[in-house]
C-alpha cells in the first residue's frame, strides 16, 4: 500500500518541480487557482464574504447568501469546483447557499469539499477539519412541504431544522446529510449515504438510511 503525498509548501521550490514532472495535471491545477485569485476575491467580496488566509478555490464556487443571513468561513479553506480538480469528477462547482433572512452557515479552519452543495435555511454549523466527499449535498430544509394542499399554497417552505457537523468528520462522496443531522467529532459517512438522524462520535455510518457499522 501506498500513500500520496502532501503538496509541496512552496511552489518554488525542487519537490514542487519533481511533482510538476510526475503529475503536470496538478501543476496546471495549481497555475489556474493562482490566476483565478483576483476574480474569485472580487465575486467573494461582491457576495459579502470576507477573503479568509489560505484560502483555496480550484474553479469558481457558486455562492448564494441572502444579503439578511450570516455566511462565514475560516482560514484554509480548499473547493475543488471543476471536473479537472479531482479525479471523481465532480458534476458541478461547489455551492453555499443562505436562502433567507437570518440564516446562519458557519464554516470553521480547514474545510475541504469536492462539486458540493451547503444549503442553508435555518442554520448549519460546520467545525474545524472537515472533509466533503465529491458531490455530497448538506441541506437544513426539506425545501418543499410534504402535504400537496400546502405545498400548492407555499411551495418552497419545506420544514428545517439545523444541522451541526462536529470536528474532524469525514464525509464520503454522494452522500446527503438532511435536516437536524448532528455529526459527531470524527465520525464517518460512507459513500452515498443518506443520513437522517444522530450520528455519534467516532462512528462510521453508511447506508440508506444511515447506519452504524463500527467504530473508528
Amino acid at each position: 500500500m501506498t500513500t500520496g503525498e502532501n503538496p509541496p509548501e512552496s511552489l518554488f521550490s525542487v519537490a514542487a518541480a519533481r511533482a510538476a514532472t510526475q503529475t503536470p495535471w496538478k501543476a496546471i491545477n495549481e497555475i489556474e487557482r493562482l490566476l483565478l485569485i483576483p476574480v474569485a476575491r472580487v465575486r467573494f467580496a461582491l457576495s459579502g464574504l470576507a477573503w479568509q488566509p489560505g484560502t483555496k478555490l480550484y474553479g469558481l464556487p457558486i455562492i448564494q447568501r441572502h444579503t439578511a443571513s450570516t455566511l462565514t468561513y475560516g482560514r484554509n479553506m480548499e473547493l475543488r469546483s471543476t471536473v479537472r480538480s479531482n479525479p471523481l469528477g465532480p458534476n458541478r462547482p461547489c455551492i453555499l447557499s443562505t436562502r433567507r433572512p437570518g440564516a446562519e452557515l458557519t464554516i470553521g479552519d480547514h474545510f475541504g469539499m469536492t462539486g458540493g452543495s451547503v444549503v442553508c435555511e435555518e442554520r448549519i454549523t460546520i467545525g474545524d477539519l472537515v472533509v466533503v466527499g465529491c458531490n455530497t449535498i448538506i441541506a437544513d430544509t426539506d425545501f418543499h412541504p410534504l402535504q400537496p394542499d400546502v405545498r400548492r399554497e407555499h411551495p418552497i417552505d419545506g420544514a428545517t431544522a439545523p444541522v451541526t457537523i462536529g470536528n474532524d468528520v469525514f464525509i464520503g462522496m454522494n452522500a446527503l446529510i438532511l435536516k437536524g443531522v448532528t455529526l459527531g467529532n470524527g465520525c464517518v459517512v460512507g459513500a452515498g449515504s443518506v443520513v437522517t438522524k444522530e450520528v455519534p462520535p467516532g462512528a462510521i455510518v453508511g447506508g440508506n438510511p444511515a447506519r452504524v457499522i463500527r467504530y473508528v
